[in-house]
């Protein structure tokens, strides 16, 4: 039982250590282009699409959850007529 378990631990670490890295792009300088454009869009939408989605879905919980805190107060501060 303990040298399967050594065997695993030898071969774990050598798939991990041995094993090549991915090279990835550099992609900072095309975002710092993209996002210090002057162009009049505000920042957090610069994203594109995703981040229009993200904001109005942000707008609408918080409009909503507002709207509901607002009816949930207005319930409880006129109780129920017994009767």
């Amino acid at each position: 039982m303990l040298r399967s378990l050594l065997a695993l631990r030898q071969i774990a670490q050598r798939t991990i250590s041995t094993s090549s890295r991915r090279q990835f792009e550099n992609k900072v300088p095309e975002k710092q282009k993209l996002f210090q454009e002057d162009n009049g869009i505000p920042v957090h939408l610069k994203g594109g699409l995703a981040d229009a989605l993200l904001y109005r879905a942000t707008m609408i919980l918080t409009v909503g959850g507002t709207a509901y805190a607002i009816y949930q107060l207005a319930v409880a501060s006129f109780p129920k007529k017994q009767g």
